[in-house]
């Protein structure tokens, strides 16, 4: 690992600044992951995420401002929507992999007490 200077930290905390201006909060990273599957409805995402549908079109279009998420009308009586990863969001899958990897050691260590 290289040697960080105040420059090289300075650089560091704003890309992640950044990163969790985009992919912060309590839902996002959730959305994401969710989606990765494939492309789902409006009331699927909400019960598959668990998150309130004021919250979920909030969320979604904050994903899809980003290019993380885009949204397709379908011509259906009544109207749907389906929402699906773009390829851009697939930069995130180093990531989502780092996190999960992580939160299941963390919940061994947590649950077992294993340090």
């Amino acid at each position: 690992m290289a040697k960080h200077t105040v420059e090289s930290c300075s650089k560091a905390k704003m890309a992640i600044r950044d990163t969790l201006d985009i992919v912060g909060g309590k839902w996002k990273l959730i959305l994401i992951s969710v989606l990765r599957s494939g492309k789902k409805g409006f009331n699927e995402l909400s019960r598959e995420a668990g998150i309130s549908p004021r919250i979920l079109s909030k969320e979604l279009q904050e994903l899809e401002m980003n290019g993380l998420v885009s949204r397709e009308v379908c011509n259906t009586k009544p109207v749907t929507v389906q929402y699906e990863l773009t390829d851009y969001s697939q930069t995130l899958n180093e990531v989502l992999l780092a996190m999960e990897k992580w939160g299941y050691l963390h919940r061994k260590k947590i649950v077992q007490g294993v340090e």
